[in-house]
């Protein structure tokens, strides 16, 4: 009996067969339409929203690449401008170092130029000092001499040697 209960498990009914086969075919169609195409909907949507992601990156990508180029362009341009800007700051520093250094020797020219000529100015007063004050010792050396009853010759040759000696001290 145990076998016969065995075998009637074993045996292939096919109504079964078939009833089974349409609840497979049944519980596809309602898993289908319930969950398939509720997931293969939300996959659809995910599969777009990363594509659109990843098209906006690439985008963005070279938006930025396109911007450091950019400003590396400008950033050349700045240093040019910045370098020319220091070269004409250079020369016109230089220029104008020159008009000082050319106006502070035209000044010192002057100044030693007005010193040369006070100098002159000087040496010509004190010139005319010393002869004044050897003319007043001639004119006493020589009314000392005529107090003396010397001639007129005699006169002038005292003049003459006492010029000469003061002279050459």
């Amino acid at each position: 009996m145990v076998l016969a209960k065995v075998t009637e498990f074993l045996t292939i009914d096919p109504a079964t067969i078939v009833l089974t086969l349409c609840n497979t075919l049944i519980l596809f169609l309602i898993l289908k339409h319930f969950l398939f195409d509720k997931v293969n909907k939300v996959i659809d949507d995910r599969k777009n929203e990363i594509a659109e992601s990843y098209k906006n990156a690439d985008e963005a990508q070279r938006k930025a690449e396109n911007l450091a180029a950019e400003y590396d362009a400008k950033i050349g341009k700045a240093k040019e401008e910045g370098a020319e800007i220091v070269r004409a700051a250079t020369v016109k520093a230089q220029t104008r170092s020159d008009e000082i250094i050319a106006e502070a020797r035209a000044e010192a020219k002057g100044i030693v130029d007005n010193a040369n000529n006070e100098i002159e100015r000087e040496k010509k007063i004190a010139v005319n000092q010393i002869k004044d004050e050897i003319a007043q010792i001639a004119i006493s050396a020589a009314s000392a001499v005529a107090e003396k009853e010397i001639g007129l010759k005699d006169n002038e040759k005292l003049i003459e040697s006492f010029i000469e000696h003061v002279g050459e001290q």
